[in-house]
């Protein structure tokens, strides 16, 4: 690592004022800050010293996604040769998924840091750290077969009218990832819904997909039929069809543990978020006792409740989208409020709207936006709580 800090500080007179290429600086500060601990030190205010800045803990929320994006590319590989009928190895599986996963980071992480250095450059300030997540989660909560440039377009709306019309890192009221998703959602359906799209099944020789194979996720066959044929424990260890890194729980749950352990990720968030859900599930199990309903309504509201948990994005999004410290509660009570909130929205959006069973991503966009909504009652309340006890303070004075 020498080597490379010697040679960053060769060219960085280049980039300083005065320098050739002294409008560049943002990106060379980026590059260099991303490598090292960065230089700068507090002028004013409070001094704190830490051994973590803002790009290690991006870094290590990234190193907390990598489980799931490795099972995402062996499940893509998966089914892909199930779909064809091929008996393969391993790493079969595993290299045809990271063929087609690959790309899609690629894509992501080249349009999102491509926008976040042109406005580096041109507010002449330091690289914002944030897409360095962002950047990760836009390809795992896509469906394998969604065209590239349909992902790029996702990533140029969620950075440019998702964060930085807002003033970029810090400022965004919604989660950028969710945002793209949510983008390519509602702009291109077709390829973002139906039972089509979680599995490719595309091959240079042609070959047809095997008679009577669905490639539904196991909301959808419930949207669609009342029940699913997913065993409990293939949504768990996630064999079943979806976005590319939402299926494996397992996998999800070492990262939940990777940044629980780190103190990255709030567990306040993760569990109110967990009894949110399972609060929903267990009042629509008991709706369901009730009868007079369709056998749509019927399989939803019948599905257990520790099963909803384990089905679609659900584990995903409170581990990696609701607990984002950016659009998420800042206080402790309102870490509580917001994560019960989005679990128990998730659960009402998939009952009760069948056309649009997976509610995860409505639910936390929509309590990204209350979310300063809660702070703001919870402060007010605590300041409330303070008049209360200085009035009585001074009274028994």
């Amino acid at each position: 690592m020498k080597l490379f800090k010697n040679l960053l500080e060769s060219v960085k007179p280049h980039f300083e004022e005065g320098g050739k290429l002294e409008k560049l600086y943002p990106v060379y500060d980026g590059f260099a800050t991303f490598l090292f601990v960065p230089g700068h030190t507090t002028h004013s205010g409070a001094h704190v010293r830490d051994g973590i800045d803002l790009k290690r803990t991006m870094i290590t929320v990234v190193l907390a996604l990598v489980p799931a994006l490795l099972f995402g590319m062996w499940n893509v590989g998966h089914f892909h040769y199930m779909a064809l009928g091929e008996q393969v190895g391993f790493w079969d599986k595993f290299m045809f998924g990271a063929i087609k996963v690959l790309p899609m980071v690629v894509v992501s992480y080249a349009v999102g840091l491509g926008i976040e250095f042109a406005f580096c450059v041109i507010k002449k300030h330091q690289i914002n750290e944030g897409y360095l997540v962002t950047g990760m989660l836009i390809p795992l909560i896509m469906p394998v077969d969604i065209p590239l440039w349909m992902v790029a377009l996702s990533v140029v709306f969620a950075v440019v009218l998702g964060k930085e019309v807002f003033g970029g890192t810090g400022m965004n009221i919604l989660n950028p990832a969710l945002t793209a998703r949510a983008f390519a959602f509602f702009a291109y359906p077709s390829y973002m819904s139906g039972d089509k799209v979680w599995i490719n099944t595309s091959t240079e020789a042609g070959q047809s997909v095997v008679d009577g194979y669905s490639g539904a996720t196991a909301l959808g066959d419930l949207a669609v039929t009342g029940s699913t044929s997913f065993a409990p424990i293939d949504m768990f260890i996630g064999t079943i069809p979806g976005c590319i890194g939402e299926t494996s729980v397992i996998a999800i749950l070492i990262g939940a543990a990777i940044l629980l352990f780190t103190g990255i990720g709030s567990w306040r968030i993760m569990l109110s978020a967990l009894l949110g859900g399972v609060v929903m599930g267990l009042i629509f199990n008991w709706v369901s006792t009730l009868g007079g309903l369709s056998p749509e309504q019927q399989g939803f509201m019948g599905v257990p409740y520790w099963q909803h948990l384990i089905m679609g994005g659900f584990a995903f999004g409170i581990v990696f989208m609701a607990t984002d410290p950016v659009s998420a509660a800042q206080t402790k009570r309102g870490k509580w409020i917001y994560g019960f909130l989005v679990g128990l929205f998730c659960i009402m959006i998939r009952v009760f709207n069948p056309a649009y069973p997976e509610g995860v991503m409505m639910a936390i966009l929509f309590m990204n936006v209350m979310a300063p909504l809660i702070d703001h009652y919870v402060i007010e309340a605590n300041v409330k709580k303070r008049k209360k006890r200085l009035q009585v303070n001074v009274k028994t004075a």
